[in-house]
């Protein structure tokens, strides 16, 4: 992508005052957003700030997001084409805008996998907001059967997170 489209770009969302965009053409893509990313330097103005498209992972392949999660993302829109939610599926949604991590440290096993079976009050993740690292636990009992963030990824408010069944 020619870098003044890119400035094109930086200087429409300045005059709309949209947060953030994202533009891909064919194989290339851009995302350009006012809010930095977490842990990023300060010292930069927000439309400095460029952070790779969802699903970008430096050039590995990323793994297909599965048909539940793809629902239940649908459903966390709230648009007219909102699937409707199975009667067996809860979706387990981020209670607060942070960091997403599925261990509890680099390297460590993560806290659940596709398939394990959870119990209420289990720990599913860490999100980290403001440095605190905050347990979020399982409402509800069943079975793991979509994991809809990565470690490292950043998530907002009311994101789908786990689909438990």
């Amino acid at each position: 992508m020619d870098i003044r489209k890119i400035k094109k770009l930086i200087e429409l969302l300045d005059e709309s005052g949209i947060a953030e965009i994202e533009i891909k053409e064919g194989e290339e893509a851009v995302r350009i957003s006012r809010m930095p990313p977490a842990g990023a330097a300060a010292h930069l103005p927000p439309q400095a700030w460029f952070a790779p498209p969802p699903g970008w992972d430096g050039g590995r392949a990323a793994a297909p997001m599965p048909a539940s999660a793809e629902a239940a993302v649908q459903r966390a829109g709230g648009g007219e084409s909102a699937a409707k939610p199975k009667p067996n599926e809860h979706v387990i949604t981020a209670p607060m805008v942070g960091t997403f991590y599925g261990a509890p440290s680099p390297g460590a096993k993560a806290f659940v996998e596709i398939g394990d079976e959870v119990k209420v009050g289990q720990v599913l993740c860490i999100i980290e907001a403001m440095k605190m690292m905050n347990q979020i636990e399982a409402d509800r009992a069943g079975r793991i059967t979509s994991i809809m963030a990565r470690n490292g990824d950043p998530v907002e408010f009311g994101q789908p997170l786990f689909v438990v069944e």
